[in-house]
């Protein structure tokens, strides 16, 4: 607990770079996707995974799959201590082998400020490496008074558009991040977007919007989607 708050202290809620303050993010040529997928039944085996799709057309560039052993131990609220150092290794080795490709931001598949403590996986990937982050979940985490009740799913209904948005507010006041909604394949289905570092939460709201073609930012979707085809092998 004191190392995450001593690492929090880092965090940057706000734009630093050029390309954020600009409506089409011209200057953005690359943006990163990571993730480490679990092999199915096995909570100590993963594949920690990378990719990095040029911007704004979404193609490949860049993709690092290798296969782990995870040692930690999970405990709620601490995950980043059990993925991460996996996650800034296939960073390092991108800046090793291919320093030219390295993103100019990441899509994390977790959260960041939308955590028990205000540092969520997404927070301590960016302070880490220093990369403007961003944290995109499937699901709620329920903190701060933040639940999936009647009302979250009565609000989630509402957005009637694809591309529509909410704010989660928590009971302190504080907004979490923003719930956004892409109707694809009559699945409307939210995602949890929340600022990891050096972006605000707006900015990170547009940029995983433009990154959907489907419901998952396409960043995500692929790095999982190639993770998973590497635990299954």
């Amino acid at each position: 607990t004191r190392e995450q708050a001593q690492l929090k202290a880092s965090v940057v809620e706000e734009d630093t770079e050029e390309w954020q303050r600009d409506s089409s993010f011209a200057g953005l040529e690359r943006v990163g996707g990571v993730d480490l997928s679990y092999v199915k039944g096995d909570d100590t085996n993963a594949c920690a995974s990378l990719v990095v799709l040029s911007y704004p057309a979404l193609e490949v560039l860049y993709e690092d799959y290798r296969m782990v052993a995870v040692s930690a131990p999970y405990v709620a609220g601490f995950l980043a201590f059990r993925e991460v150092p996996f996650l800034v290794e296939a960073l390092q080795r991108l800046e090793q082998e291919k320093p030219e490709l390295k993103p100019q931001v990441l899509l994390v598949d977790g959260n960041g400020l939308l955590h028990p403590r205000g540092f969520g996986v997404a927070c301590h990937l960016g302070v880490l490496t220093d990369l403007p982050c961003i944290g995109v979940a499937k699901n709620l985490l329920q903190v701060d008074g933040l639940v999936k009740d009647e009302l979250h799913k009565e609000q989630i209904r509402s957005l009637q558009r694809g591309g529509d948005s909410f704010p989660l507010t928590g009971t302190s006041g504080g907004v979490l991040g923003m719930v956004s909604c892409r109707d694809y394949d009559n699945s409307s289905k939210p995602l949890y977007v929340s600022v990891g570092h050096r972006v605000c939460l707006e900015t990170a709201l547009r940029l995983v919007k433009s990154c959907c073609r489907y419901r998952i930012p396409e960043p995500i979707r692929q790095v999982q989607q190639q993770g998973a085809e590497e635990g299954k092998s």
